[in-house]
C-alpha cells in the first residue's frame, strides 16, 4: 500500500537527508518519466479486479494523513499518466507544486515536505492481467448505434460532458460496453468514436468495459475529451469549454 510519511524539507528546500540511499538526492524536483513501471500480480487479475484494488487505496488514501487536495491531484495524474497523457500529469503535479525526486508518481512531496507514496498498481496495470469474459455474445458491440431500443437491459438515460463545451443526454443499456456507447454518440451527435475518451472519476473508460460494471448513479456525468482534427498535419488537440447545462 502506499502512504504518507512525515519527511519534510528544510528551509533551503532539499530533505533533511542528503540522499535516500540509492545515490539520487532528494529534495530536486525531476519531470515525470515516460516509462510505466512493470509489475506482476501475485495472481491474474481481471481489470474489474484491478479498478476495485486501485478504488479502496484512493478512498482510505486520505488516512495515511498529507492533504486531501494532494490525494485528489494524485489520483487525477495517475489516471493522466496511465493514460499516456504525460503532458497533462506534468502540469497536475506542477499546478499543486508536487516534488518527484526520482521523476516517479512511486515517490512524491508536497511544499510542505510531506512524503507520499503511490502503489504499483495505481500506475500500470499487471503484466499477467487477463481479459474478462461473457458468455452471451456482446449484442451491444452489433449495435451501430443508432437505435435506442431498451432490448432487454432496460435502457436509461447516461448524462454526458463532451469537452467541446456541450452537455448532453445519451440513450443506453446496461449490458452496452463503452465502445458500443461511443458508437452510439457518433451517430447521434456526429463525433467520431476514435476521437472520444471516457473518464469517470477520473478514471478512463476502456472500450471493453460495460456500462453495468462502471456503477455509475443516475446523476453522476460521464466527462468525455474530444480530440480535434489536426488542421494541416498538425498534432491532434483537445479542447475544453465551458460547459452548458444540462436539459431535463
Amino acid at each position: 500500500m502506499g502512504g504518507c510519511v512525515g519527511s519534510r524539507h528544510d528551509s533551503s528546500g532539499s530533505l533533511n537527508d542528503n540522499s535516500d540511499g540509492t545515490g539520487v538526492a532528494l529534495g530536486r524536483n525531476q519531470p515525470l518519466k515516460r516509462e510505466r513501471p512493470k509489475w506482476k500480480s501475485d495472481y491474474p487479475m481481471t481489470e474489474g479486479q484491478l479498478r476495485s484494488k486501485r478504488d479502496e487505496f484512493w478512498d482510505t488514501a486520505p488516512a495515511f494523513e498529507g492533504r486531501a487536495e494532494i490525494w485528489d491531484a494524485l489520483r487525477v495524474a495517475a489516471a493522466a499518466f496511465e493514460n499516456q497523457d504525460h503532458q497533462l500529469a506534468q502540469a497536475i503535479l506542477d499546478g499543486a507544486s508536487i516534488t518527484l525526486p526520482h521523476g516517479a508518481l512511486s515517490e512524491c512531496y508536497d511544499e510542505l515536505g510531506n512524503r507520499y507514496q503511490l502503489p504499483v498498481y495505481c500506475l500500470a496495470p499487471p503484466v499477467n492481467m487477463i481479459e474478462e469474459r461473457c458468455d452471451e455474445p456482446d449484442a451491444s458491440d452489433r449495435d451501430s448505434g443508432g437505435a435506442d431500443s431498451d432490448g432487454g437491459g432496460g435502457g436509461r438515460r447516461l448524462r454526458l460532458r463532451l469537452s467541446t463545451g456541450r452537455d448532453l443526454r445519451l440513450r443506453v443499456r446496461a449490458a452496452d460496453t463503452v465502445g458500443a456507447m461511443k458508437r452510439r454518440l457518433q451517430a447521434q451527435e456526429g463525433v467520431p468514436a476514435a476521437a472520444q475518451r471516457w473518464f469517470f472519476s477520473g478514471r478512463p473508460l476502456t472500450d471493453r468495459l460495460r456500462l453495468e460494471q462502471i456503477n455509475i448513479s443516475r446523476d453522476y456525468v460521464v466527462q468525455v475529451v474530444v480530440s480535434q482534427p489536426p488542421p494541416d498535419g498538425a498534432p491532434a488537440r483537445e479542447t475544453w469549454r465551458q460547459p452548458t447545462p444540462v436539459d431535463a
